[in-house]
C-alpha cells in the first residue's frame, strides 16, 4: 500500500509538473504576445503623436510666422509714418526758418520795415473804408511835395478834400535794444534805450506835424501808427509821452488794435453824417409830397362834383324814361323784326351791350 501510494504521488507530481510547465509555457506565450501587441500599439501611438506634434508645430510655426510678419509690417508701417511726419516737420521747420530769415532780412532794412508798417496799415484801412474814403501817397499840403503814406478823406464843405494824415513807423533798433536790456535785467541800459525810443517817437511826431498837418487842407491832428502792439505798449509806458504829442505836435499815437477802433469810430461818424444829409433830403421830398397831395385833394373834389352832376343827369333821364314808358303803355308793341325794319335798326345782343359798356 505504501508503495502504491508512493507511485500515485509520483504520478500526480509528474502530472502537476507537466501541467505547470504547460501553464508556464502558455503564460510565457501570452505574455510575449501581449508584449508584442503593447509594443506595436506603443509604436503606433508614438508615430501618431509624432505626426500630430509635427502638424501642431507646423501650424504654430505658420501662425507665428504670419503674426510676426503682420506685427513687423504694422511696426514698419508705423515707423515709416512717423519718419514721414518727422520729415514733413523738418521740411516745415526748414521753411519756417527760411521765412524767419527772410523776415529778419526784411526787418534789418529800414525801407523794408517801413514797407511792413505800410502793408499792415493798408490792411487795417481797407477793412473799414472804401477806396473813395481814403487816399494813398497823398500830398496833404498843396505845393509842399511831402506825401503821407495814407490819409482819410474827411467830410468837409470846402472845394477841396479835407485829409486826416496817417503815417506808419517801426523803430526796430531802439525797440530791440530796449527788449535786450530788459532781458538782461540791465536797468541803466533799459532806461537809456527807453529814452532813445521816446526821442525817436517825438522826432517822428514832429515830422508829421511839419510835413502833413496844415489847416484848412487837413484836420487839426494826425496819427502816428506803431506797427506792433509791443512797441505801442512801450510808448504808453513812457510817462506823459502820449499827452505831450497830442498837446505839442497835435499827433495821436495808435497801435494796430487802437487804430482799428479809431477807424471804426470815424466810419460810424461818416455814416451818421450821411444819414443826417439823407434825412434832410427826405424831409424836403416829404414837404413836396405834402404840397402835391393838397393839390390832389382839390382835383379829387372837382372830380367828385363832376361825377355827382353826371349821376344827377342820369337820374333825370331815368325819370323821363319811366314817364315816357307810362305814356306808351297803352300803345301796342310791334314784333321785334317789324320794329327793326321800320326804324332801320339792327338787333343788339344784351351781353354785347354790357361788354360795350
Amino acid at each position: 500500500l505504501t508503495q502504491s501510494n508512493t507511485q500515485s504521488l509520483q504520478t500526480l507530481q509528474t502530472r502537476l509538473d507537466a501541467r505547470l510547465v504547460e501553464l508556464r509555457n502558455a503564460s510565457d506565450q501570452r505574455l510575449a504576445e501581449m508584449r508584442a501587441t503593447v509594443e506595436q500599439r506603443l509604436r503606433e501611438l508614438q508615430a501618431d503623436n509624432e505626426k500630430k506634434l509635427e502638424q501642431m508645430r507646423a501650424t504654430v510655426d505658420e501662425k507665428l510666422h504670419a503674426t510676426l510678419e503682420q506685427r513687423l509690417g504694422e511696426s514698419f508701417k508705423q515707423v515709416a509714418e512717423r519718419l514721414e511726419l518727422v520729415h514733413r516737420g523738418l521740411g516745415e521747420m526748414q521753411t519756417l526758418a527760411q521765412g524767419v530769415g527772410d523776415l529778419q532780412r526784411v526787418f534789418s532794412n529800414v525801407k523794408s520795415r517801413g514797407v511792413f508798417g505800410e502793408i499792415q496799415l493798408a490792411g487795417l484801412i481797407e477793412q473799414v473804408f472804401t477806396p473813395e474814403q481814403y487816399g494813398v501817397n497823398v500830398e496833404t499840403v498843396p505845393g509842399s511835395g511831402a506825401r503821407v503814406e495814407y490819409a482819410i478823406r474827411l467830410p468837409g464843405k470846402g472845394d477841396g478834400p479835407l485829409w486826416l494824415p496817417i503815417d506808419a513807423k517801426f523803430p526796430r533798433e531802439d525797440y530791440e535794444r530796449l527788449l535786450d536790456a530788459q532781458e538782461r535785467v540791465d536797468k541803466p541800459a533799459a532806461d537809456a534805450a527807453a529814452k532813445a525810443l521816446e526821442q525817436r517817437i517825438r522826432d517822428e511826431a514832429r515830422t508829421i506835424q511839419n510835413k502833413y498837418i496844415a489847416a484848412p487842407h487837413t484836420g487839426d491832428f494826425g496819427i502816428l501808427f506803431l506797427a506792433t502792439e509791443g512797441l505801442y505798449a512801450e510808448a504808453l509806458r513812457r510817462p506823459g509821452l502820449v499827452e505831450a504829442l497830442q498837446r505839442e505836435n497835435r499827433v495821436m499815437l495808435a497801435g494796430p488794435t487802437t487804430l482799428l477802433a479809431l477807424l471804426n469810430s470815424l466810419h460810424m461818424g461818416f455814416r451818421t453824417l450821411a444819414l443826417e444829409q439823407r434825412s434832410t433830403e427826405v424831409w424836403k421830398v416829404l414837404g413836396a409830397v405834402k404840397t402835391e397831395f393838397a393839390k390832389f385833394g382839390d382835383v379829387l373834389a372837382k372830380t367828385r362834383k363832376k361825377l355827382d352832376e353826371a349821376s344827377n343827369t342820369i337820374g333825370a333821364a331815368e325819370t323821363r324814361t319811366r314817364a315816357m314808358h307810362r305814356q306808351l303803355r297803352q300803345v301796342e308793341a310791334l314784333p321785334v323784326e317789324q320794329s327793326q325794319s321800320l326804324l332801320g335798326l339792327t338787333e343788339v345782343d344784351p351781353e354785347d351791350a354790357d361788354d360795350a359798356l
